[in-house]
C-alpha cells in the first residue's frame, strides 16, 4: 500500500507542476491516466514482490500405506539392522523442490535413520552419482522417529521429472522389533550390510519386493496442482501387475492425466493395501481406521476415489472362523457414508468406484454375489458420491457380468492383469479432475 501511495503522490505532484490540475484538483483525463497507471504498475509490482512463492505449493506425488510387517513381508537376510536400504519409487507429477516422508507407524520403539539420500536410479540398485543428494531433518542428517510417528525431511532442491523413478537410500543401525512396511510394493528394494548410502551400486545386496519405512514424496508444484487419493485393496495396490513395470491402474491414470494439458498437474496417490477391508482389519487396518492418515492427511489432496469392499464381501463365508461379524451390504454402505462425510468435511470430492466382478474366484458364492449386486446398485444410484466410476461395468465379461473379461483376468478371476488395469484407467473420465 505504501508503494501505491507513492505513485499517487508523485503523479499529483507532477500534474501540479505542469499546471494540469483544474480548480477542483482533477479532471476526467487525469482520472483516466491515473487509473491506467495504477492498473499497469500494481499487478507487476505484486508479481515482483511475490515471485514464484504464490505460484507453487506442496503436493504429494507418491505415497504408500503403512502396514505391520509379517512373515510374508519380513526383510531377507541380513535383515535391516546395520544395513543400507535402497528403494525405488515411481512418481506422478514432478517439481524442483522435494521432501520425503518416513513412517514408524507400527514401531513400538523409536526408529533412527542415520543417513538418508535421494538420487536418480540407473538400473537395478545403481544410482546416477551426480544426482545423489543427502536429506536433512531440521538441518541434521540423522533423525529419530518416535513410536507411531512420521517425519518429513527438509525441502531440497532436486529436479524431479514427472512420471519418473526416484531412489531413496537410508542407513540404519538398530531398528524397531515391529517394522513398518508396505508389502505390495511391486518394486524391488535392495539391502546390503554397512554404510553405503552414496555407493553407485549395491553389488552384494539382497533383493526384496517390499518397501520399508518410506511413506510419501511431496513436490513443490504449480498452484493449480492437486492430488487424487485412491483408497483401495489389492486391486488398487496392483496385485497381478508387473513387478517394476508401474502398470497398476493408478499408474496408467497418472500417465493419462499428464498427457492432457488440462490435468498434467494432477498427481495420483496409491493408498491400496492387499486384503484391505472397510470394516475389519486384515492386511493393514480397516479403511475406516486408516482414512484419516492415508487420505485426509495427504498433502494437496483434492479428490478421493473409494474402491473398497470386495474383501468384506468375499470373507463373509469364513467370518465365524475369524470370530467376526460378517459385513452386510447395509454395514458396507454405512462405512462408505462415513468416509464421504469425513472427506467432504475437508473439502474433498469423493468418487465411488463399483466393485469389480469375482465370479469363479475363491470368493464366489450366491451369498457374495447378492451382497455385491446390492452394494454396487447403491454406489451407482444413491447419489451420495460426487460421481461414480463404474469399474464393474468396465471389467465385466459382456456375456457374464459376474465374471471378469477373460482377456483382462490375471488368472485368479478376482484381480485384473496389466491390460485390465489399463482398461480400468481408460474408463475414467478426466473431466472429473478438471476445474
Amino acid at each position: 500500500m505504501q508503494f501505491v501511495a507513492e505513485i499517487i503522490r508523485k503523479y499529483i505532484q507532477s500534474k501540479n507542476m505542469a499546471g494540469g490540475m483544474n480548480k477542483n484538483g482533477m479532471n476526467k483525463k487525469w482520472i483516466f491516466n491515473f487509473v491506467l497507471c495504477v492498473g499497469l504498475v500494481v499487478p507487476s509490482w505484486g508479481k515482483q514482490r511475490n515471485g514464484n512463492a504464490g505460484d507453487a505449493h506442496w503436493v504429494g506425488t507418491w505415497a504408500s500405506s503403512p502396514q505391520l510387517v509379517d512373515k510374508s513381508s519380513a526383510p531377507p537376510a541380513p535383515g535391516l539392522a546395520n544395513t543400507t536400504l535402497r528403494q525405488i519409487i515411481h512418481v506422478s507429477i514432478g517439481g524442483q523442490k522435494i521432501r520425503i516422508r518416513f513412517s514408524n507407524a507400527f514401531g513400538t520403539t523409536p526408529l533412527t535413520i542415520v543417513s538418508a539420500h535421494i538420487a536418480l536410479p540407473d538400473g537395478g540398485s545403481k544410482i546416477k552419482t551426480d544426482s545423489d543428494k543427502p536429506l536433512t531433518f531440521h538441518g541434521q542428517q540423522s533423525v529419530t522417529i518416535p513410536s507411531g510417528a512420521l517425519m518429513i525431511s527438509d525441502p531440497l532442491d532436486f529436479n524431479l521429472a514427472p512420471l519418473s523413478d526416484l531412489t531413496i537410500t537410508i542407513q540404519l543401525n538398530d531398528v524397531p522389533e515391529l517394522v513398518t512396511t508396505h508389502s505390495g510394493s511391486r518394486e524391488t528394494s535392495y539391502i546390503q550390510s554397512g554404510a553405503m548410502v552414496s555407493a553407485e551400486d549395491l553389488l552384494s545386496a539382497a533383493h526384496t519386493d517390499h518397501w520399508y519405512f518410506i511413506n510419501g514424496v511431496d513436490v513443490q508444484a504449480a498452484k493449480d496442482s492437486a492430488a487424487i487419493v485412491a483408497l483401495g485393496d489389492s486391486i488398487t495396490d496392483g496385485h497381478g501387475a508387473t513387478t517394476n513395470g508401474n502398470d497398476r491402474w493408478t499408474d496408467d491414470l497418472a500417465r493419462r492425466l499428464h498427457a492432457d494439458k488440462h490435468t498434467r498437474n494432477i498427481s495420483v496417490l496409491n493408498q491400496g493395501i492387499g486384503g484391505n477391508r472397510l470394516l475389519h482389519d486384515g492386511l493393514g487396518p480397516n479403511a475406516l481406521e486408516r482414512v484419516d492418515r492415508d487420505v485426509l492427511a495427504q498433502t494437496g489432496a483434492r479428490w478421493l476415489i473409494v474402491f473398497e469392499g470386495v474383501n468384506d464381501i468375499g470373507t463373509r463365508a469364513w467370518a465365524e472362523r475369524r470370530h467376526e461379524q460378517p459385513a452386510s451390504a447395509d454395514e458396507m454402505i454405512a462405512a462408505y457414508e462415513q468416509i464421504i462425510t469425513r472427506a467432504h468435511a475437508l473439502g474433498l470430492r469423493v468418487y465411488g468406484a463399483t466393485i469389480t466382478p469375482f465370479g469363479g474366484s475363491f470368493y464366489d458364492s450366491p451369498d457374495a454375489q447378492e451382497v455385491w449386486t446390492k452394494v454396487n446398485q447403491w454406489i451407482r444410484s444413491s447419489g451420495k458420491f460426487d460421481a461414480v466410476i463404474d469399474f464393474a461395468a468396465t471389467a465385466a465379461d459382456p456375456s457374464n457380468s459376474s465374471h471378469l473379461l477373460p482377456a483382462d483376468d490375471s488368472g485368479d478371476h478376482l484381480h485384473p492383469g496389466s491390460s485390465g488395469y489399463k482398461n480400468m484407467s481408460d474408463s475414467i473420465d478426466l473431466k472429473l479432475f478438471k476445474k
